[in-house]
């Protein structure tokens, strides 16, 4: 079997283009948000059959297209299972948009899409209530990031904040328990059974949390690791620290 070793790339700019989410959960879960302003569905006929045996597609104007054309729009590496949807970006939500807040994670300048995408995903796993990033130093909603989130851009509340320190003092106005995440602090994570609200704190895949976000926590802990590598991608340590931190809860 041939393979294309230089696939297309994008025809538009994914950084500051149109939004195109693509993929079938994706999608669904785009269509499916009251929230979303969508502007066209462009298909293959065999993958509207398929959305539209998943729920209904509503007013939104669609338009028939072939997987090569998909290839020449979206680039050869995504994955777009015959379906796109342009959109208008997310609705972005503040702090006091969101009651109860019991599970919250927050991204100190997390700037990776996949990472980003892949965090919000295990965060509507967990049930968490929202995900916080920076307004800078954050990605811009794109495909890609859609695509990683498996539909949670559209199921989990995203907050921007300008100033992060704001966000924390305010989240523990509101009885949240501040939890920091280092592979160097001194204090392993220990399973929580108090059911207190708490907020996970993930710092950026490169210098990890600031110091200033550090200064900030009510606790700073490790996810404890017997094996030589004693750092994780932030998309993982985060799915191992929601798991840890909210295993001995009940509710």
């Amino acid at each position: 079997m041939s393979i294309n070793k230089f696939p297309p790339k994008p025809r538009h700019d994914p950084n500051d283009g149109p939004v195109y989410l693509y993929g079938l959960h994706t999608v669904r879960a785009a269509l499916d948000n009251p929230r979303r302003s969508k502007r066209e569905l462009l298909a293959t006929p065999n993958a509207l059959t398929r959305l539209k045996e998943t729920g209904p597609i509503g007013k939104v104007p669609v338009k028939e297209t072939t997987p090569r054309e998909l290839d020449r729009l979206l680039g050869g590496e995504a994955v777009h299972q015959g379906v796109a949807l342009e959109v208008d970006p997310v609705s972005r939500f503040g702090l006091d948009d969101i009651t109860p807040l019991n599970l919250v994670v927050v991204l100190d300048q997390v700037t990776d899409p996949h990472n980003v995408g892949a965090i919000l995903r295990t965060a509507c796993a967990f049930g968490a209530d929202a995900v916080i990033t920076t307004a800078r130093y954050a990605p811009r909603e794109t495909g890609v990031m859609a695509k990683s989130a498996s539909g949670a851009l559209d199921l989990v509340p995203l907050i921007e904040v300008r100033n992060l320190g704001d966000a924390l003092e305010k989240l523990k106005e509101r009885g949240l328990l501040v939890l920091g995440f280092d592979s160097e602090a001194t204090e392993p994570l220990r399973p929580r059974t108090d059911n207190r609200p708490m907020a996970v704190v993930m710092g950026s895949e490169g210098k990890g949390l600031r110091e200033k976000t550090r200064g900030l926590c009510d606790e700073m802990v490790r996810l404890d690791m017997p094996g030589p590598i004693k750092s994780l991608n932030v998309s993982n340590a985060a799915a191992i620290a929601l798991f840890a931190a909210t295993a001995g809860r009940n509710g």
